[in-house]
């Protein structure tokens, strides 16, 4: 190769942001690889990447609803200490999708392993699970949210200031992913569509029969 002057391109490494606790509690892993949810709010994911900003970079950290497949919560901060992952799941709780004993799969990087995002999960009756160390199948679904955010918003723009990069994030999710995106997994359907339309059906269903909780 060098005779004849070519050289080979090695990609810039990717930033890692699974970096395993050592001294973490064991965890179990309650999904194992079953994404399906016939219930919104029972069963979440959750995951980080990390944006490039002419500043440097800045962390986004989701938690996303396997039944309908909305981002129900996120959190974008310049660090990846626990109060990230913690964040995004406050904001997913407080919009009311995080039921109590609702299953929170993640991988096993120290942001989800430590005592922080335990303490949260006790005090709101979420149940922790997290998937192998290294394998991404594991956690396909918040991985693969991150591949449509690069390759349909991010790998698209010119870096940026951090303010303007999380805004564009924030845009992205909010308007076009949850309300303008359709999802194949979902009937063609966007997620707050489909997250909409189950929460219609529990409302009739509680007032034809205010027992009728596990029916709707």
């Amino acid at each position: 190769m060098s005779e004849l002057g070519i050289r080979g391109i090695c990609p810039n490494a990717s930033k890692r942001t699974t970096v395993p606790d050592p001294e973490a509690p064991e965890r179990p892993d309650l999904i194992r690889r079953d994404f399906s949810c016939p219930v919104p709010t029972t069963k979440l994911v959750g995951d980080i990447t990390y944006l490039r900003t002419t500043g440097g970079f800045i962390y986004l950290a989701v938690v996303m609803d396997l039944c309908t497949r909305m981002v129900v919560g996120w959190s974008i901060r310049d660090s990846m200490r626990a109060g990230l992952v913690v964040s995004a799941l406050d904001m997913a709780y407080s919009r009311g999708y995080v039921a109590g004993g609702a299953i929170f799969h993640s991988d096993r990087g120290s942001q989800h392993a430590g005592a922080e995002l335990a303490a949260w999960a006790a005090a709101h009756g979420v149940r922790l699970s997290v998937g192998r160390t290294g394998s991404c199948h594991d956690n396909a679904v918040a991985e693969s949210f991150f591949g449509t955010l690069k390759t349909e918003w991010y790998h698209h723009e010119r870096p940026a200031d951090a303010s303007t990069t999380k805004h564009g994030a924030i845009e992205f999710i909010e308007s076009y992913y949850n309300r303008y995106r359709p999802h194949e997994s979902i009937g063609d359907r966007v997620p707050a569509e489909a997250m909409q339309e189950f929460f219609d059906r529990f409302e009739r269903a509680l007032a034809y029969d205010p027992e009728a909780m596990e029916a709707a």
